[in-house]
């Protein structure tokens, strides 16, 4: 069976390859499965369903949104849980597993119980290396047998060109995905000629979505009722009150009505611009993230909006009555179209992307910067080496990765690297949104080769260093791999680029 799986920040989606159509799995009735975790003080763990029933039941805690932790999780990172403390890693593989269990068990995917699982997954556009590689290797070892990784946006262009590929014309290439999900922002200009989507550019914005706005509605709520001494469980109850009453809003709501009966107090009112003010600068980010996207288009010249199909929103958040109204009043009515389905859309597009008879095909481009800080001028300065450029053109799936060699006289007896990948490079430095790694030790010196703890021995000049060779090879996914050699010797080291424990 050959699945698309979007893992979201609150729910996560799969949708079926079905002779041409792409249904969305239901759950127990449900079309979406809970990106969550549950832990009880006995030390039990559940996870997505069998999480959500115990949500409210005491001696249970539960962990939401914790696809946000994977933006600076590393190997050994862990999050506490009902008083114990587990390795992240190890929670999002559980998790998934689960995920294929229920596939089976508790969906109408019609899923026997040994059928092999052929599955298109996604990250956000703007996820560093390690977020990649830690959600590719959790799925692998969940028994999904993973094909490819899209960034979510390039996915929900799969299911524009499903849905709306008419409107395409010679002279309107161009659509802008606004991928507004539960903890993410993404912005992605797509050209699609044919059946090719190829993406000219991204921008992405790591920590803004679907929560933040749930947070600010909370904070109103408890301001105007008078309520800033509560405890968690409380504050955690009113959340869920908000979450419901603002994704029942509609366009035609005017009074956002919260019921406090939980920490015995009247319900709560007031006129739906008080939300929609409280949430306004968050839009506003994604506003001037999408307005970045025109400007700076990978071309030659400015994008003319004349090329541009349409802004197609899509992501659970994007169904917030005010996203598509602060759209409408920056970028016109007729330009702004969202999905039937923006929950679904990525896993809808990425199950088209596996439908190899639909014939669509992807040319995706890195999303973030890649560079190393170097020393120079023998040591008294440190300066940046951009080695992948925002926006190099990816492999496509199934052809040879991408190589980027670097090669020099060595200066000292261990080599120390210290990786960063950024949103951009302002005056030859990282800026913006920016991932350091944790730094990787080399021994140029053979002597050192067996030694387990670089870390603890001195770096020195040493001026019998060897020719070395850096080698980069970046997968269709994003992914980058690191090897070290020197030469002549042809000694090597590969590393993947990981996160500190967080």
């Amino acid at each position: 069976m050959r699945l698309g799986i979007d893992f979201g920040t609150t729910h996560t989606v799969a949708a079926v390859v079905d002779r041409g159509n792409y249904p969305v799995v239901s759950f127990d009735g449900a079309d979406t499965w809970p990106s969550l975790i549950a832990g009880s003080v006995a030390g039990k763990l559940r996870f997505g369903l069998d999480a959500a029933a115990v949500r409210h039941t005491p001696g249970w805690s539960v962990l939401r949104s914790f696809k946000r932790l994977l933006d600076d999780a590393g190997p050994d990172t862990e999050v506490t849980l009902a008083g114990h403390s587990y390795p992240v890693p190890d929670l999002l593989t559980r998790f998934l597993a689960q995920l294929r269990s229920d596939l089976h068990r508790r969906s109408n995917a019609g899923l026997p119980k040994r059928e092999r699982v052929e599955a298109a997954i996604s990250v956000p556009a703007n996820a560093s290396s390690a977020q990649r590689f830690l959600t590719l290797d959790a799925f692998t070892q969940a028994g999904f047998d993973v094909v490819a990784l899209l960034n979510e946006p390039s996915a929900a262009g799969f299911e524009y060109a499903h849905r709306y590929r008419s409107t395409i014309t010679a002279k309107r290439e161009y659509v802008l995905i606004y991928d507004l999900g539960g903890g993410t922002f993404d912005a992605s200009l797509l050209r699609m000629t044919g059946t090719l989507n190829e993406v000219v550019t991204s921008q992405g914005i790591r920590h803004l979505g679907g929560d933040d706005f749930d947070e600010a509605i909370v904070e109103l709520v408890l301001k105007n009722a008078g309520l800033r001494d509560i405890g968690s469980d409380a504050r955690e109850a009113i959340l869920d009150e908000c979450v419901a009453r603002k994704e029942a809003m509609g366009p035609n709501t005017r009074r956002f009505l919260v019921d406090l009966s939980m920490v015995d107090h009247p319900t709560f009112s007031c006129g739906v611009d008080d939300v929609y003010a409280a949430c306004a600068p968050l839009v506003q980010k994604t506003v001037d993230a999408l307005a970045r996207v025109l400007q700076d288009p990978g071309r030659d010249s400015v994008l003319d909006w004349a090329e541009v199909a349409g802004i197609y929103v899509v992501g659970g958040a994007g169904s917030f009555p005010l996203v598509s109204r602060m759209l409408r009043a920056a970028f016109g009515d007729k330009r702004v179209k969202r999905s039937p389905h923006p929950f679904a859309a990525t896993a809808i597009g990425l199950a088209g992307f596996l439908d190899k008879e639909a014939g669509y095909t992807l040319s995706e481009r890195l999303s973030r910067h890649l560079g190393v800080f170097r020393e120079a001028q023998a040591g008294t300065d440190v300066v940046f080496d951009p080695i992948l450029p925002k926006d190099t053109a990816l492999p496509a799936e199934g052809e040879p990765p991408l190589v980027v060699t670097r090669s020099y006289r060595a200066a000292h007896n261990i080599g120390r690297f210290r990786f960063v990948e950024c949103s951009r490079i302002i005056d030859g430095r990282p800026d913006g949104d920016v991932t350091p790694y944790a730094p990787v030790l080399f021994p140029f010196d053979p002597d050192l080769r067996a030694d387990r703890n670089l870390a603890r021995r001195p770096v020195i000049r040493w001026n019998a260093a060897p020719d070395v060779e850096e080698r980069y090879v970046i997968s269709s996914g994003g992914g980058v791999e690191v090897s070290l050699t020197t030469r002549p010797d042809g000694f090597t080291r590969r590393f993947r680029l990981a996160r500190g424990a967080a």
